[in-house]
């Protein structure tokens, strides 16, 4: 039984048709301590299925330390947001549900597009900064 209902999946179809380049999903996960991360893969599969665009990279969190590691991946379950070349950083951690699924859905679209919607002078200033920053920002469906 799929878990995205038919209509959701009409509509990503229909907006993933403007994906520019391609995009990798990496998704992290571990069936035995987590069993729900496997819940977050298989609904990351049907996203990737709607598009010949998107690729799905399924690791495990435990086996697949050395990805773990290059990813920056600190918990599970997680999706990385890939480029086909590039790392822009995005990652998402638990299930993505509710607002959360529209913005990896919104994340996958600017990720293909390959470029910010920055304003120049935020791109500038963030150009200019001497030391690495470290953002997250964290949401909760109530």
């Amino acid at each position: 039984m799929p878990m995205l209902p038919e209509d959701v999946a009409g509509q990503l179809k229909e907006e993933f048709v403007n994906l520019v380049n391609p995009v990798r999903l990496a998704v992290f996960s571990q069936a035995l301590s987590d069993p729900g991360s496997e819940q977050v893969k298989r609904l990351v599969e049907e996203v990737a299925a709607l598009s010949d665009k998107l690729s799905i990279e399924s690791y495990n969190f435990v086996l697949d330390a050395e990805k773990v590691a290059t990813l920056g991946i600190a918990r599970i379950p997680a999706i990385a947001v890939l480029g086909a070349e590039s790392d822009p950083g995005i990652r998402f951690y638990g299930p993505p549900s509710g607002y959360e699924f529209g913005s990896l859905i919104d994340a996958i679209v600017e990720v293909s597009r390959g470029q910010s919607e920055l304003a120049p002078e935020t791109v500038a200033e963030l150009a200019a900064l001497q030391n690495p920053v470290h953002l997250q920002v964290f949401s909760t469906p109530t």
